[in-house]
């Protein structure tokens, strides 16, 4: 049997757990092209005041979540927690009715807050889960499987958007997408009931919360050289999408005049990206966890972050003709920088995260993919108006962050090696 089977005991948990994820996404993205759109319709000089208010309500929420991972068994936690977020889906879907006379801009800065927090802690806090039932020989050889049912429904997400909006409105989207969640919550109960205990997964069980302090969160990117660095990779590494995604939206104000029009750029961006993410998880992503190591899935997307930063550097914001087609660099940027983020460093990561203490894993990574994670994108932003006011040119600005994707690719390299991971 080789090093990529699945094996005996393992088929049905891997099935509930790419069927959870599914689910999981193709709830996010059923309303994610809703949410881009109104970035695109204000440009990216309005993104920090976005991002500031989402890091606001992540700082809120963290230590809600710490407190409830302290004192929660796995079961109830994940029930309390998607049962939130469903309950804001369905609460949203008459604001959305009553848009007219909520106005536009109100009701989409608090969307787009909302929905941002929804995927950092829904997505966050399943991968913990995982993280908990499996042992890191599995991570290896299952995770980019699980990895490739999110990222179909990835591809379902948009694609129901695209055919519902114009049949059935923008506000029942999101009675669709609380239906998903409702199904991702049901398959991950069964997950974690079922899960067979494979040698050298976590101790822990069911019945027992994590413990531990409220910020234990907070604490161990301090304390803790693992998740400390995982903290620096996740703002180092991120920034390089914010800055593309930040263009994209400058490129969306300036090319698209309408929602409806914006809404389908953005959700067939969505596809080429998952598309993308799929092809390198069955191609590459388990071949370099597998024969090569954790490091190699850093390092690389570190390598393609940078060479397409110096592409813009010296080719500018406009078109590259390829086999005659006149292909847009910015969006095209975009696509690639995150394809390799969720096609190789997010199963990278966490996969990873099997070999950290289990509070790490709970608390750590939450906060990591949280709280630290919107930091990111503020400073990403904010230094971007900055930058522009004080003159700085699209290529200066692109050789600064081909520097950070270098620095990137290193911590992640060290990321592997820190001393206080448990043995592989």
């Amino acid at each position: 049997m080789t090093r990529f089977a699945v094996r005996t005991g393992e088929g049905r948990a891997l099935a509930l757990a790419s069927l959870a994820f599914f689910c999981v996404l193709a709830a996010y993205y059923v309303i994610r092209p809703v949410r881009d759109q109104l970035a695109g319709a204000v440009g990216s000089i309005a993104l920090p005041l976005f991002y500031a208010a989402t890091f606001a309500a992540t700082l809120l929420i963290a230590p809600l979540f710490g407190w409830l991972v302290a004192r929660l068994p796995r079961r109830r936690l994940l029930a309390w927690s998607y049962g939130f977020f469903i309950a804001c889906l369905i609460g949203f879907a008459p604001l959305f009715a009553w848009q007219d006379r909520i106005g536009a801009r109100t009701l989409g800065v608090a969307f787009f807050v909302w929905v941002s927090v929804f995927n950092l802690f829904v997505v966050s806090l399943f991968w913990s889960l995982l993280a908990d039932i499996c042992s890191s020989e599995q991570a290896r050889r299952l995770f980019p499987l699980i990895a490739i049912g999110g990222n179909a429904g990835a591809l379902a997400g948009p694609g129901l958007t695209g055919v519902l909006a114009v049949r059935i409105g923008v506000a029942p989207l999101l009675l669709v997408s609380a239906a998903l969640l409702a199904s991702a919550l049901a398959a991950a109960l069964a997950l974690s009931a079922h899960a067979p205990k494979a040698p050298g997964a976590a101790p822990a069980a069911d019945a027992e919360a994590v413990g531990g302090a409220l910020l234990a969160g907070l604490r161990a990117v301090f304390v803790e050289p693992f998740v400390r660095r995982m903290a620096l990779l996740m703002l180092l590494s991120d920034g390089v999408g914010t800055l593309a995604y930040a263009l994209v939206a400058d490129y969306a104000n300036a090319h698209f005049a309408d929602k409806v029009a914006r809404t389908a750029f953005f959700a067939g961006l969505d596809l080429r990206i998952n598309l993308l993410g799929v092809l390198l998880q069955l191609t590459l992503t388990r071949w370099l966890l597998v024969r090569v190591g954790f490091a190699a899935g850093f390092v690389l997307p570190a390598l393609v972050n940078i060479g397409l930063l110096l592409a813009v550097a010296s080719l500018g914001s406009g078109s590259v003709a390829v086999a005659g087609f006149a292909l847009p660099i910015i969006p095209t940027m975009l696509v690639l920088s995150r394809g390799f983020a969720y096609g190789v460093t997010k199963p990278t990561s966490d996969a990873l995260y099997t070999r950290a203490v289990r509070e790490a894993r709970y608390k750590g990574k939450n906060f990591v993919e949280t709280a630290v994670w919107r930091f990111g994108d503020l400073a990403i932003t904010s230094a971007l108006n900055g930058l522009r006011a004080i003159g700085a040119s699209l290529s200066a600005i692109s050789l600064l962050a081909a520097a950070g994707a270098g620095l990137a690719g290193w911590i992640g390299w060290r990321a592997t090696r820190s001393r206080d991971l448990l043995p592989d």
